[in-house]
């Protein structure tokens, strides 16, 4: 037999946690044909020697739903190992919708999770109405990526109710029309039902999404459903405004999950900023004590820092501000003149006194650059690289004896694509350790495709093989890799993924293990219709295969599209 593709002589680490090996990787037909010393012909051989080849990497935590409508390459998820994404989390999903609903959908996803209205009009050709014909439009399009998807509680709240599902309770005709089409998700494809209880998820006028409006019997009837269908995850982002609450959500997900038997997972979270900063050792207790029980609940979890991104080409916290605003809507090269201006300065570090003081408001979902509070100067870093060691504004301040917003002045005249981090969610280094440490935390929160200008968590994977495992030696690459792979695959129901073993899916990933890294981002303008957003890339990662195929080599794009649309257990069974 003529293998499609040969991959000669790596390091094997497969995904299941155990010790790496050297060995020949076969691809014949889109699948793992041979492991071990292979003396078959190939079309394509690639020399792995000094690479390690592991299963493609899963993030399972995503809001591509828009980006795949124009974004073949799946960027930035793609540049980071990741071969496969599970979108529509958290409720937001582009179907069902009827369409004089579109504005309105696209609307939400811009002010929740930004994505930028002008690229989602420019970019989507709006050919569907029912998730079904949504899936089936996605399927349609080029994709370096495989993508599974959710269907969404308050695209289907809006699809029954119209704008009833913003401000009213659900009737009983109501919630058994969603249900209904909850089921017929699952069974066209859809992996699962998803939802939010976050308090920063607002429309764009700062009201609750419609997911926020359900009352818990709506949810629960839901989920009840799915387990009459036997199939479908239950995601949902969590409520921690309080401890209370915290404690009162999690009792819930644990009656759900011992209840209705359906997969339950959210994202493991705590923060300085809220009235809750140990969230997440409750969150981590509960999930022990359902699975111990027989039940099946999963945290989802980062690797670094969830952060608000500042910089002089997209958001300044400061932009709010009147003595700002007409300076920030010049060109680049204006306000750099601007600010070397001793008098325009002057009034610069002036204007920063009126800002909103800070509180316990935690500035999650986009609050940090739409609502932003006078910052924690503190907590807020200038970046030079991305090993968590650069030093903060406060710090620099201290250390010249000058004023903070004067620091961020020099900082952008020195570097016009000088980056700032603030660090919003799951600040503490330890708290992450120990979140990632447990065996039912997931690796696999990195929010691609949304807060697209505002954060970046797209290289989840990268960081945490380079941070945790090279520099901090707090995981065997064995570990980690089973994290990004086998264990997020097995969580997410996703079959023959997350393993190199012969008859799997050749989803791979050849990189060298002492050289990838995350590259710090840059803000570009290459959203369709000229919307910016930042993208990340890294180092160390040679070659990424997706169903056999070549898709990213040395980072660039080799024009193979061999992704696909994982269906859930349901579809894939008719």
């Amino acid at each position: 037999m003529t293998l499609d593709l040969l991959i000669r002589g790596g390091t094997v680490v497969d995904g299941s946690g155990r010790e790496r090996f050297t060995a020949d990787v076969g691809v014949s037909g889109g699948r793992i044909a041979e492991i071990g010393r292979i003396g078959s012909a190939a079309r394509r051989t690639i020399d792995a020697d000094g690479l390690v080849v592991s299963p493609g990497f899963i993030d399972g935590h995503t809001h591509m739903d828009a980006q795949v409508m124009w974004d073949p390459l799946g960027t930035c998820s793609c540049y980071h190992g990741v071969t496969t994404v599970v979108m529509s989390n958290c409720g937001f999903t582009l179907a069902p919708c009827r369409p004089a609903d579109r504005q309105w959908v696209a609307n939400s996803l811009s002010y929740v999770e930004d994505i930028s209205p002008a690229a989602m009009a420019a970019g989507i050709d709006w050919t569907w109405e029912s998730f079904a014909e949504y899936l089936a439009a996605v399927e349609r399009r080029p994709k370096a990526l495989n993508h599974a998807m959710y269907v969404g509680h308050s695209a289907v709240r809006m699809y029954v109710m119209g704008r009833r599902a913003l401000t009213d309770v659900a009737t009983d005709g109501e919630v058994r029309q969603m249900t209904a089409i909850v089921q017929d998700a699952l069974r066209a494809g859809a992996i699962g039902f998803s939802t939010s209880r976050t308090h920063t998820h607002l429309t764009p006028d700062g009201t609750p999404v419609a997911s926020r409006i359900a009352d818990w019997s709506e949810i629960e009837r839901i989920i009840a459903a799915m387990g009459e269908l036997g199939a479908g995850l239950f995601q949902t982002g969590p409520d921690i405004t309080s401890r209370e609450d915290n404690l009162a959500f999690l009792e819930r997900m644990r009656g759900y999950a011992l209840t209705h038997r359906r997969p339950i997972m959210f994202g493991i979270v705590t923060t300085r900023q809220g009235d809750n900063p140990p969230a997440w050792q409750d969150q981590a207790r509960v999930i022990r004590e359902v699975n111990a029980a027989g039940g099946r609940m999963f945290a989802q979890g980062t690797t670094r820092s969830i952060n608000a991104v500042f910089s002089m080409k997209s958001y300044l916290p400061f932009d709010v501000l009147p003595a700002w605003k007409p300076i920030r809507a010049l060109p680049i090269d204006e306000q750099k003149r601007k600010m070397r201006d001793p008098t325009v300065r002057r009034e610069l570090v002036a204007a920063e006194a009126a800002m909103k003081p800070r509180d316990n408001r935690m500035q999650g979902g986009g609050a940090a650059t739409t609502d932003p509070r006078q910052p924690d100067y503190d907590n807020l870093y200038a970046l030079t690289g991305v090993d968590w060691d650069d030093p903060t504004v406060g710090q620099l301040a201290r250390a010249s004896g000058r004023h903070p917003v004067e620091v961020v002045l020099d900082a952008m005249l020195e570097d016009e694509n000088r980056i700032f981090m603030q660090p919003i969610v799951n600040e503490d280094r330890d708290d992450i350790l120990g979140m990632l440490a447990d065996d039912h935390t997931l690796a696999t929160f990195s929010d691609s495709g949304a807060h697209v200008a505002q954060e970046m968590g797209s290289s989840l994977q990268t960081h945490f093989l380079h941070y945790w495992v090279n520099e901090r030696k707090a995981f065997t690459l064995e570990h980690a890799i089973r994290k990004i792979t086998h264990d997020n695959a097995r969580a997410f129901e996703l079959p023959e993924r997350g393993l190199v073993k012969e008859g799997y899916r050749a989803d791979l990933v050849l990189f060298d293990a002492d050289r990838i890294r995350p590259k710090l981002p840059t803000v570009e303008t290459d959203l369709p219709g000229g919307a910016r957003r930042l993208v990340q890339k890294a180092e160390g990662i040679r070659a990424m295969i997706v169903n056999g195929a070549v898709t990213l080599e040395d980072g660039a794009p080799t024009g193979a599209y061999a992704g696909e649309v994982i269906r859930g257990p349901l579809a894939r069974a008719l």
